[in-house]
């Protein structure tokens, strides 16, 4: 390897390190009360040093955001393979919850914190690459879908922008323990069953009347 080569895989590292920290610092203190500073000290390098990789704390936020979507990216091409639209959407959704239950860290920074997106209004385009490509994945098959003969006389744009609400309301009900505990004061002995996959296949049941 050369010079060249051990110099990038040190920066990379480096890199790492201080997401990984501004990670962390985010989602225990919360994201105003963690500094650059901060970061910094818990990632082992200089409040200096940390200015050459981040010009902020709000691009950290957007990186681990883009980093977490590259993630969910990579599970949603595995659907590329399945030719029924309708059993597409359907593991399109239980890879969104998955993700959300093995990812609450990412999920969280990418849904829930309102920084990532904040900082992307405030650059010269208004583009969100990232995010625009997982939700063209379900556009496109809520759109294949309506040549199956689901969702007639309906905006296959609005019912893909349904179908991330409703599923990303699961998801947060579950991951801030709401769904549980409603579930348990309502279910009572049936609690032994996942709630959270009762909950989606009602939901793609409701979906699926919807032709």
């Amino acid at each position: 390897m050369g010079r060249k080569e051990k110099n990038e895989q040190q920066r990379e590292g480096i890199r790492q390190m201080i997401l990984k920290e501004a990670k962390n610092l985010f989602l225990k203190d919360g994201y105003e009360a963690t500094s650059m500073r901060k970061i910094a000290q818990g990632a082992g390098i200089s409040p200096t040093t940390i200015y050459l990789y981040y010009k902020d704390k709000s691009d950290m936020a957007y990186a681990l955001h883009k980093e977490g979507f590259k993630i969910l990216g990579k599970q949603f091409m595995v659907l590329q393979s399945v030719e029924n639209a309708f059993e597409r959407l359907k593991a399109m959704g239980k890879i969104y919850l998955r993700f959300a239950l093995e990812n609450p860290d990412f999920y969280e920074i990418m849904f829930i914190m309102k920084e990532p997106i904040e900082f992307l209004s405030k650059q010269d385009t208004c583009e969100w690459e990232e995010g625009e490509q997982a939700f063209n994945s379900l556009l496109n098959t809520v759109a294949d879908c309506k040549k199956e003969g689901f969702f007639k006389e309906m905006d296959e744009r609005i019912v893909a922008l349904n179908i991330w609400a409703l599923v990303h309301g699961l998801c947060s009900l579950k991951l801030q323990g709401h769904l549980d505990h409603v579930a348990a004061a309502h279910l009572g002995e049936d609690m032994q069953r996942d709630v959270l996959d009762d909950a989606y296949n009602g939901l793609i049941l409701m979906i699926s009347s919807l032709r």
